[in-house]
């Protein structure tokens, strides 16, 4: 299969990491649905990625029922999926409070966007998917690492990697990634550490090639560090 005649969704594809990978996806000619929530920032990358590939911009929270069916409508519509890459989260508060002190509606928040709803857009473009689709679902060292002041978030990776791990078993068809991207310089890193400078930190740009890997490679399910894969590219 040529890299043109693919089709990807990815969610969060706006900025950081999910746009830096959309980008390269769109250079390599994959056909591309990209979902964000701010509307400015999704059309105008629809508008400079159009210059390469064909792409549906969805805005929207996936965290909502009816934008997952939205999602799925446009997976049909494209003849199909290729691969999904669940890159939208949202970090909690910040800066991020101890778990004794952490506001339970915001830790529900937190894991009805970064675990379930990773999950109901599976589920809800799963007809579309093709067979030997890639499934990338983005986590964190913070999901197996035990790090103060990020409970919340942390352990919303770690159960969205067991999900990761179960839904491999459970569906051998497809090739399913749980994906740690390493440490960027985006704004959700920032926001996680409000006032310091994370200019030391390297652009989404250096995490991409390790999820080309994973899309075009033949990698078996499990879970990758993007930065180490990066080095096998070159």
């Amino acid at each position: 299969m040529t890299p043109s005649s693919r089709t990807a969704l990815i969610t969060g594809a706006s900025r950081g990491l999910g746009l830096a990978l959309a980008r390269a996806l769109a250079e390599r000619g994959w056909t591309l649905i990209l979902d964000a929530r701010g509307a400015d920032a999704l059309q105008a990358v629809q508008a400079d990625l159009s210059r390469w590939t064909s792409v549906t911009a969805l805005v929207g929270d996936i965290s909502e029922p009816a934008h997952r069916r939205a999602l799925a409508i446009a997976a049909r519509a494209a003849g199909g999926l290729d691969a999904i890459v669940n890159n939208a989260g949202i970090l909690g508060p910040s800066p991020q409070p101890t778990l004794l002190d952490y506001p339970l509606d915001s830790l529900e928040q937190v894991y009805r966007v970064n675990v379930v709803a990773q999950l109901g857009v599976i589920q809800a473009v799963q007809a579309s998917l093709k067979p030997d689709a890639r499934i990338l679902n983005v986590t964190s060292d913070a999901g197996v690492e035990a790090y103060e002041g990020w409970g919340g978030y942390g352990s919303s990776k770690a159960a969205l990697e067991q999900l990761s791990a179960i839904l491999a078993v459970e569906n051998p068809q497809w090739r399913v990634y749980w994906v740690d991207p390493g440490d960027m310089r985006t704004a959700m890193h920032q926001a996680a550490f409000p006032g310091e400078d994370i200019s030391d930190r390297p652009l989404p740009e250096v995490s991409v090639p390790g999820f080309i890997e994973l899309l075009e490679g033949d990698l078996p399910s499990g879970r990758y560090r993007a930065q180490a894969l990066a080095p096998a590219l070159a």
